[in-house]
């Protein structure tokens, strides 16, 4: 009898865990997709219907909205394009330095590498926004305004210290047995990183990429700074000035048709990589 109601108990405790997991996952649901449904209801809403929750069927839903944002001048698409081009330059520049790094990091001995991993993780932490004088003063001594590609430099050096991070733990996870085997047939240290150690890593490298390049998508004050030419402004900013575009109101509804405008790449971007960056950001590589 004793051991029926413990198993009672037991079945009841476990019953309670598993409705207060569901109800904390859809409170987290409803924190992280809230604003995002509100974001999409309002970017169809007329600026009538935001005000006047009971308005008619006709006076509620309208275009109107994405239209003034994709026939703006210049068109928003080219803010897109913008954006999209500095991302990947700072990407490739990333991976390109932290690749290397990150293999050199994961050879040292464990007293060197904990020395520079503890720098690693200060500069990964420090506030770039404090260096932002530092740079302006950088961009205009070697007239870097106005270039998307100048504009990605400062991006690539800020992602740095996490990207080697990242990948020297991808490195360190790949067991030194096969290195070592493929030192013996002869390979080189560029023919065992084509062949053995990227595609190995490949799902690190995957991650990476992508926190890269969602960094540069939404970084706001070095571009706001470093870009005067509207032909050339990257997405935050072209976003910032549409939200300040009236001085008597609040333009909700462009601001949020550019908003979602703005999201499918990136919705895209993952949706395509998912895969990769789960593994990579969960193991890594492989376990030895």
């Amino acid at each position: 009898m004793v051991h029926h109601l413990n198993g009672k108990k037991r079945i009841c405790g476990s019953a309670r865990r598993m409705k207060s997991g569901r109800m904390v996952i859809v409170v987290l649901l409803v924190w992280s997709l809230g604003p995002l449904a509100w974001q999409l209801y309002t970017s169809f809403c007329t600026d009538q219907a935001l005000v006047m929750p009971f308005a008619s069927h006709e006076q509620r839903w309208t275009l109107t909205h994405y239209q003034s944002v994709l026939t703006s001048n210049p068109p928003f698409t080219r803010y897109l394009f913008n954006s999209l081009f500095a991302g990947f330059v700072s990407t490739i520049l990333t991976l390109l330095l932290a690749i290397p790094a990150g293999y050199c990091l994961s050879k040292l001995g464990k007293r060197s590498a904990l020395i520079i991993k503890c720098l690693l993780i200060g500069c990964a932490l420090f506030p770039y926004v404090l260096l932002f004088l530092a740079l302006l003063e950088i961009a205009r001594f070697l007239q870097l305004g106005n270039s998307l590609i100048a504009l990605a430099v400062p991006y690539a050096a800020l992602s740095q210290p996490l990207a080697v991070l990242l990948l020297t733990s991808a490195f360190s996870d790949l067991p030194s047995e096969l290195e070592d085997a493929a030192r013996v047939e002869g390979l080189t240290l560029l023919q065992r990183f084509r062949w053995i150690l990227l595609p190995l890593i490949s799902p690190a490298i995957a991650s990476t990429a992508i926190l890269v390049f969602l960094f540069s998508w939404n970084e706001y004050p070095i571009a706001l700074t470093w870009i005067s030419d509207s032909d050339k402004l990257t997405l935050p900013v072209a976003m910032a000035r549409i939200a300040g575009s009236s001085i008597h109101s609040v333009p909700y509804g462009p601001y949020a048709a550019a908003t979602v405008i703005g999201s499918i790449p990136l919705i895209l971007l993952v949706m395509i990589f998912q895969k990769p960056i789960v593994s990579g950001l969960t193991t890594g590589a492989v376990k030895g």
